[in-house]
């Protein structure tokens, strides 16, 4: 079975720190879903957890704000982050509070 694991709500209600810790418990990673923490220099304002606890989380500073990028780019990126966790077994820990970048996803996919 497949599974994933998704941790949503608002800015600043905890949803980082607990998703570190059942990925860690897991022996997996955090992938964020969250729409501005993609942008490198985007700090304030979107609760992003410091450098030095982002070692078991992808998806963060992917792109400078300078960039064109999307949600179609970064459904692309985060389902390869989520398959090459599935692929080695590991239980993904998906982040955030923007539905829109939550990955949904259905059999065969």
């Amino acid at each position: 079975m497949r599974t994933v694991v998704a941790i949503v709500g608002p800015t600043a209600s905890g949803k980082s720190e607990l998703a570190a810790l059942l990925a860690h418990d897991l022996g997996s990673r955090v992938v964020s879903v969250d729409s501005m923490q993609v942008y490198r220099g985007m700090d304030i304002g979107t609760a992003k957890v410091p450098p030095s606890g982002r070692q078991e989380l992808d998806m963060v500073d992917v792109c400078d704000l300078s960039c064109d990028y999307s949600v179609e780019l970064f459904q692309s990126q985060a389902r390869a982050c989520v398959d090459a966790q599935l692929a080695t077994g590991r239980t993904p820990v998906l982040c955030g509070g923007t539905g829109l970048y939550l990955l949904c996803r259905g059999e065969g996919r």
